[in-house]
């Protein structure tokens, strides 16, 4: 129709980015190759399996061999169990200890799968959360929903920057977690509401009731089951969450953040997916990778991939 302005849509970058997460006073990734990675988690020294490492290590036998904790993987994918000996070994079954990053507090605990209660490659996307959350909040206090929030640390960073968060998670165990680390970092009392509940379901009554937020995390793994049976499968069911979430973004809404570890899935795909959705809405998409950086440099380990869109005029 002459004269009408084009229908909005969010301009897709040409090129991937690489979100890359160097070392930090609570965590650095010490080297890397055959298969694993060597890493310092605050006093500890860590050996875990990593198949991308397909190098040859820098360090000599000897600096591997003296980790406190190696993790012994099973069949099953992330599956397996700890080996723990000097001060490592001391700590009681599942017994934590406190880790750090900027101003919050958390705690690292070795799991049965692998992971340390946190994934430090995802401290460049705190990073970029604390800088968008804080242009934000210079016009009020922006609501944000963490889906599939873990344990937290995602949440924490963005109540301390002022927003008023929504954390949700499936986990009773994993919420419980985040709390613990929310009382670690004197933020106990900010408001962030504490939902354990399948994701999908809560965006759904979400979307029913006319919420709406400023900013979404969307972090889902690629299988996984909520508190009363329900079954999640990224593939299947990643295109319908992303869909509501759009629905939930206000009109003033600054970001939309989706990551994803998963094999067969890129940074390319999810940014096809968030312009599809987003259709409507103006701004920027970037998308690309997560890596972290050996201390020395010398490597970087893709870890897992994603996609945001940033309102247009938002800062960050």
């Amino acid at each position: 129709m002459s004269g009408s302005e084009p229908p909005r849509t969010p301009v897709v970058n040409d090129l991937p980015s690489v979100m890359r997460t160097r070392g930090w006073a609570d965590y650095g990734l010490i080297d890397s190759g055959n298969g694993r990675k060597l890493e310092r988690y605050g006093r500890f020294t860590v050996v875990r399996p990593e198949p991308q490492c397909l190098w040859t290590p820098a360090l000599p036998a000897q600096a591997w061999e003296a980790a406190d904790a190696v993790f012994d993987p099973t069949d099953e994918e992330d599956a397996g169990r700890w080996k723990l000996k000097g001060q490592a070994a001391l700590l009681s079954n599942g017994e934590p200890w406190p880790l750090g990053w900027g101003n919050v507090k958390f705690n690292g605990r070795f799991t049965s799968f692998r992971h340390l209660a946190f994934f430090p490659e995802q401290a460049a996307n705190w990073e970029w959360l604390d800088a968008a959350v804080r242009g934000a909040a210079d016009r009020g206090q922006p609501r944000v929903l963490n889906l599939f929030g873990y344990t937290g640390v995602a949440s924490l960073v963005m109540a301390a920057a002022g927003a008023a968060v929504t954390h949700v998670d499936a986990s009773k165990r994993a919420v419980a977690w985040a709390r613990e680390n929310a009382a670690l970092s004197g933020l106990a009392e900010r408001p962030i509401r504490w939902i354990t509940e399948d994701a999908r379901k809560y965006v759904q009554r979400e979307v029913r009731r006319g919420s709406k937020y400023e900013g979404i995390i969307l972090d889902p793994p690629k299988y996984g089951r909520g508190p009363d049976g329900e079954v999640w499968r990224l593939f299947e069911d990643l295109p319908e969450l992303a869909g509501l979430c759009a629905e939930l973004l206000s009109e003033n809404a600054k970001f939309l953040v989706l990551n994803a570890y998963a094999e067969r899935i890129s940074g390319a795909a999810l940014s096809g997916l968030l312009a599809d959705k987003l259709k409507g809405r103006s701004g920027a998409i970037e998308w690309g990778e997560l890596a972290l950086v050996q201390e020395d440099g010398a490597r970087e380990i893709g870890m897992s991939f994603f996609a945001r869109w940033q309102a247009s005029g938002a800062q960050s």
